[in-house]
């Protein structure tokens, strides 16, 4: 699993209500939420997000409530993918669930620079960019989870299960 995009950055402790504003939860439409992504931290980012895009965090991306949202708001948005040091264990899981992939790496925030276009490789653990002259390692996401996303989410996964008893 492979993607290109260009790279946003965010820092440590970016919380739910940063990825998804509470006020805008009276609508759960993807279309409504993706208009608003990313908000409390940036007001351009949704004008300006293109698909295949990434968000390169730095620890606990995703902390805060468990609003399913924030994972629909990014996704519907067009990132591919979110790198980040560390992630809130109910958003990594949100994600997962969602097929959002979240990936760890302890220095992408680092190497890359904001607007940066880059390739995740999930397959080789590496994102790099597209000069090949930076790189940042990631870890290997455990393959149970690996066979949700790869599915479309939890919910296609469990699908898949049950028809093939």
């Amino acid at each position: 699993m492979a993607f290109r995009g260009r790279v946003w950055k965010f820092g440590d402790d970016v919380n739910t209500d940063l990825i998804i504003p509470g006020r805008y939860l009276d609508n759960y439409d993807p279309a409504h939420l993706a208009a608003h992504v990313m908000e409390g931290a940036s007001r351009q980012f949704a004008g300006r997000v293109r698909r295949g895009d990434f968000v390169v965090a730095g620890r606990n991306f995703g902390c805060g409530s468990s609003r399913e949202q924030a994972v629909i708001a990014l996704k519907h948005a067009g990132v591919s993918a979110v790198v980040a040091k560390s992630f809130a264990r109910i958003f990594y899981r949100n994600a997962v669930n969602l097929a959002l992939p979240v990936v760890v790496s302890p220095e992408a925030f680092a190497v890359f620079e904001e607007g940066e276009a880059a390739e995740l490789d999930m397959s080789a653990n590496r994102f790099v960019s597209y000069d090949g002259l930076r790189v940042a390692a990631i870890e290997p996401m455990p393959p149970h989870l690996r066979e949700i996303l790869d599915a479309g989410g939890l919910v296609p996964f469990v699908k898949a299960g049950l028809k093939k008893r």
